[in-house]
């Protein structure tokens, strides 16, 4: 794979219409003065806000989905549209000013390299400049993640629930057929690993976010960890039992 590789920016959001415009601007100058040959699409996940007017005024290029179907559905949509039109590459990068559009080289450049097939943006690796980490509760919960994912893979993802994420024309053909919905990042490591996909953790910087809110809030957050954590022990035994 070489730099005229071409690459999709996969930008899912919703009720993003306060800063949807700002962020996308920084993208699209980011793709003026690079060398990589790079697109992006946003994915209007049902907003209920004034996002699908925002992103049609400043003739933003997005896909409007006219029910909201939550971040897995998004991104998947994001993957569908990537395997259609073509695209080598797959970028999720959220909408929400979190993810430093700056740090995509360390991102695409193992994929184009040949040294990984999938990779994830990580705040918590020495390499990373990132002066954002999340929460301490966050935190102590991805460090749960990660323990549980390396205990049943054998393999170490330190940032588990990053969403800066890129994956090769074989991850984008899988995904396309199967992405998980309710627990996409954790859980989507389980499925990459079972395929035998070649997963490699960089670091890169992150913000926190400028607009919106998080889909999971510190009351769903013990939820979340119960719900995500025996759905990765299900996907691991599944997995293996189809050995």
């Amino acid at each position: 794979m070489t730099n005229k590789a071409k690459i999709l920016l996969i930008i899912p959001a919703y009720n993003e219409g306060e800063g949807i415009a700002e962020n996308i601007k920084k993208v699209e100058n980011y793709i003026k003065s690079s060398s990589y040959n790079l697109d992006y699409v946003v994915i209007n996940d049902g907003s209920t806000d004034n996002e699908e007017e925002v992103l049609k005024e400043n003739k933003i290029n997005h896909v409007e989905l006219i029910q909201n179907l939550g971040i897995g559905g998004a991104v998947q949509t994001g993957y569908m549209y990537a395997y259609k039109n073509g695209y080598d590459i797959a970028v999720q990068f959220d909408g929400d000013g979190q993810h430093d559009i700056e740090s995509l080289p360390q991102l695409i450049d193992p994929i184009i390299n040949d040294q990984a097939d999938f990779t994830v943006g990580s705040r918590f690796l020495d390499e990373s400049n990132s002066e954002f980490k999340s929460s301490k509760t966050r935190q102590i919960g991805i460090k749960i993640l990660s323990t549980l994912i390396r205990l049943t893979s054998n393999i170490r993802i330190m940032d588990v629930t990053s969403g800066y994420r890129a994956g090769n024309r074989k991850v984008i053909e899988q995904f396309v057929k199967r992405y998980p919905r309710q627990y996409p990042e954790p859980e989507s490591y389980m499925h990459l690993f079972a395929k035998n996909i070649r997963v490699k953790e960089v670091g890169v910087r992150m913000f926190e976010r400028t607009t919106g809110t998080s889909s999971i809030s510190l009351l769903k957050g013990v939820n979340y960890m119960i719900s995500v954590s025996l759905s990765i022990l299900a996907t691991s035994l599944l997995g293996k039992g189809r050995k």
